[in-house]
């Protein structure tokens, strides 16, 4: 197991984590998160070599996927970076990357009554006005479970807040901020269950958010 403790508040700075080997020629990780070596509650970045490819699998409680660099594909179509993947519970596919990628991805982590397939192009998708200046980009909702991209713009404050359900977030351009320190692009923090801060940025920068979907108790 790794980082399986969700009343733990979890900082990562993925870009200075090494790669290792998957069982897949080509494909290599960064665990961020691990119920079993193979199998279970999983979040991870994976990166393909430009060529290689992943067997058949099967996800017995969902995979959430949002691509970071190159380009994702499997047999049902390419996803270029900036695109948000949902393979809902006990679907499958054999994935692959022509020119080489890099992706984040949640493994068995899905209500098994949520059952929506998403395949949303993040670049040809209009951002909506949030709280301040934000600007949020909605990528899926399940009840208490919600991910958005959120665009926060130079000097932004938003309001002290707690997390119902927890938060967990990937930096993806910028540097994201709070009282406890600040996150440089790729960064992936995890905020337990009803945890509280004040985020901040002092240049623009965009966020993956995730809320809601942490253990409510440990």
């Amino acid at each position: 197991m790794l980082n399986m403790d969700f009343s733990e508040r979890l900082v990562i700075e993925t870009e200075k984590v090494d790669w290792i080997k998957s069982p897949a020629a080509g494909v290599w990780r960064k665990p961020l998160e691990r119920e079993a070596k193979e199998s279970g509650h999983t979040t991870s970045i994976v990166k393909y070599d430009a060529g290689a490819s992943f067997s058949t699998h099967t996800h017995p409680f969902g995979e959430e996927i949002f691509v970071l660099e190159g380009v994702f594909s499997d047999e049902n179509g390419d996803y270029p970076a900036g695109t948000y993947i949902r393979n809902p519970p006990n679907s499958h596919h054999a994935p692959f990357s022509k020119e080489g990628c890099v992706i984040l991805v949640k493994l068995n982590q899905f209500d098994k009554r949520d059952l929506t397939d998403v395949i949303l192009n993040t670049n040809a998708t209009p951002w909506l006005q949030g709280h301040g200046g934000l600007q949020v980009m909605p990528l899926h909702d399940f009840e208490h479970e919600h991910a958005a991209l959120v665009k926060w713009p130079s000097n932004e404050v938003f309001n002290p807040h707690r997390h119902f359900g927890g938060e967990e977030i990937l930096v993806l351009s910028g540097c994201f901020c709070d009282e406890n320190g600040q996150y440089p692009t790729g960064t992936w923090i995890r905020n337990p269950h009803m945890s509280e801060h004040t985020p901040f940025v002092r240049n623009e920068t965009v966020i993956l958010v995730k809320t809601g979907h942490l253990p409510l108790a440990f």
